[in-house]
C-alpha cells in the first residue's frame, strides 16, 4: 500500500473513504439499473455506469447475488422506516394515509424489483418473517386509524394486498408517468377508505401480502 493511501481516511466497517464512496456509487447505479431493466444487467455495465473497473466491483461485490441482495436490503429498510414514520405519527390517519402514498410510490417506479428478486434469489431474505414484521405494523396502523374514527370499519388487512396488487398493475412508458398514475390512483382508494365515504362493500377478500408477492412473482418469471 502507498504512503498516501494508507493515511486515507477510514469508516467505521473498516474501509478507506474513498473505498465506501465506491461501494455506495455501486450500489445506488445497481439499484437503479436493475429498477430500470430488470436484474438480468450485466456486472460490467454496473460498473461501467459507476465509473469503477470490473475488479473493484467483484472486490465489493463477490457474486451478482451479493450485490442484488444488497440493493434489495437497502430498499426493505427504506419501507421500515416508511412504517416506523407513519406509526411515530400523532395523527393516526395521516400515518394510515402517509404510510400507503409512500409504499405505492415506491412499488410504481420500482418496476416490480422486489418481486424479481424473490423470484431470482428465493433463499436470500424470509418473506415469511419480513411480511410478519410488515403487517404487525400495517395492522396496528389501521388499528389506530379505526379507533379515531377516520378509517372506515371495515377495511380488511387484506385490502392492503388488493391495493398493492392495482397498484402493481399501473404500467406507463416512463417512470414519471407511472408515479403520476399511481398517486392519481391511490388518491382515489383512500378517498374510499375514509369513513366518510363507507357506503357497504362486499365481503372482504381473503388476501394476504403473501398473495400479492406471488401474483408480482409469476410476472416477473420468463415464460
Amino acid at each position: 500500500m502507498s504512503a498516501e493511501a494508507s493515511r486515507m481516511p477510514t469508516t467505521d466497517a473498516g474501509l478507506r473513504a474513498d473505498a465506501r464512496q465506491n461501494r455506495d456509487r455501486i450500489v445506488e447505479v445497481a439499484r437503479e439499473l436493475f429498477a430500470e431493466r430488470g436484474l438480468d444487467v450485466p456486472m460490467a455495465a454496473i460498473a461501467r455506469h459507476a465509473h469503477v473497473g470490473v475488479a473493484t466491483l467483484y472486490r465489493r461485490f463477490p457474486t451478482k447475488q451479493a450485490l442484488v441482495t444488497e440493493v434489495f436490503a437497502d430498499q426493505f429498510a427504506t419501507c421500515v422506516s416508511v412504517v416506523h414514520d407513519a406509526l411515530a405519527d400523532p395523527d393516526p390517519w395521516h400515518g394510515f394515509r402517509t404510510a400507503i402514498e409512500k409504499v405505492c410510490a415506491m412499488q410504481a417506479v420500482d418496476r416490480g424489483f422486489s418481486a424479481a428478486f424473490i423470484a431470482a434469489f428465493p433463499d436470500a431474505v424470509d418473506v415469511e418473517q419480513e411480511q410478519h414484521h410488515a403487517m404487525q405494523g400495517f395492522a396496528e396502523l389501521t388499528r389506530r386509524a379505526k379507533a379515531t374514527g377516520q378509517l372506515r370499519a371495515d377495511f380488511a388487512l387484506g385490502d392492503l394486498a388488493l391495493l398493492l396488487m392495482a397498484n402493481g398493475g399501473v404500467v406507463a412508458e416512463s417512470a414519471e408517468a407511472s408515479l403520476a398514475a399511481s398517486r392519481r390512483l391511490v388518491a382515489y382508494l383512500l378517498s374510499a377508505f375514509r369513513a366518510t365515504q363507507a357506503e357497504p362493500l362486499p365481503p372482504p377478500a381473503p388476501l394476504s401480502l403473501r398473495d400479492f408477492l406471488n401474483s408480482a412473482t409469476s410476472n416477473t418469471r420468463p415464460a
